[in-house]
């Protein structure tokens, strides 16, 4: 019952959809507009820098305050082990990312998640992710000037260092956090289906580079 608890407060606060909103404002349906997605990329392309970047905060952010929300209720309040505590954030990260990439309200048509998924992994406190996660991300992206190479490379390397990093008992912000038992399997699963999610929603991006006419960092639309 407290998976399911989480997987639903995440799904809430998934679907607080930024761009969305942010372009209502601007008397702008950002679906109707770029490549239709609501997200930060196709934001900042239809909307500006500004937008880009005030999309990209609140949909990392409305991760993170999940995250947050789900530690208090079950760690502060209820005094549940911090390995335990460490599984259900991540259930309410998962919810989160659905509730983005397929809001009710929307037609079910959201995002795709990585900032989102930015937000769940910056939540989890691990300093040695962060770090790695922004390095790798702006390194594929600043070389290869493909956002969507950069934000793929980026899911797929979590997945390694989450995994990599528990089994080597060194996970967490103190490094005291270390899933074991059949919880270790559970959570290895929600992780697959995070970085999963991100590639099935990407899947347009990865037909385009392997046909080599994904859109690069400022070209314009014309010359895809």
């Amino acid at each position: 019952m407290e998976r399911i608890i989480c997987l639903a407060i995440g799904y809430i606060f998934g679907l607080f959809q930024t761009s969305y909103i942010y372009g209502k404002i601007k008397h702008v349906d950002i679906r109707e507009y770029g490549s239709g997605n609501a997200g930060t990329t196709n934001a900042m392309r239809v909307l500006g820098k500004k937008a880009g970047i005030i999309t990209y905060f609140g949909d990392c952010f409305k991760a993170m305050f999940a995250g947050l929300l789900i530690w208090y209720i079950y760690r502060y309040h209820l005094g549940k082990p911090s390995d335990y505590v460490l599984m259900l954030r991540i259930y309410g990260g998962l919810g989160v990312i659905l509730g983005h990439n397929f809001p009710f309200y929307m037609g079910f048509k959201g995002g795709k998640g990585i900032a989102a998924s930015s937000g769940v992994i910056f939540g989890l406190g691990d300093l040695k992710i962060i770090a790695l996660s922004w390095v790798i991300f702006l390194s594929v992206t600043f070389i290869s000037k493909y956002v969507s190479l950069g934000s793929l490379v980026f899911m797929a390397c979590f997945l390694v260092e989450f995994i990599c990093f528990n089994e080597f008992g060194i996970l967490g912000f103190k490094n005291n956090t270390h899933i074991t038992g059949s919880e270790r399997i559970e959570v290895y699963i929600l992780v697959v289906v995070i970085v999963a999610l991100a590639f099935i929603k990407h899947s347009a991006n990865i037909k385009r580079l392997i046909a080599g006419n994904e859109r690069k960092i400022g070209q314009k639309k014309e010359e895809v």
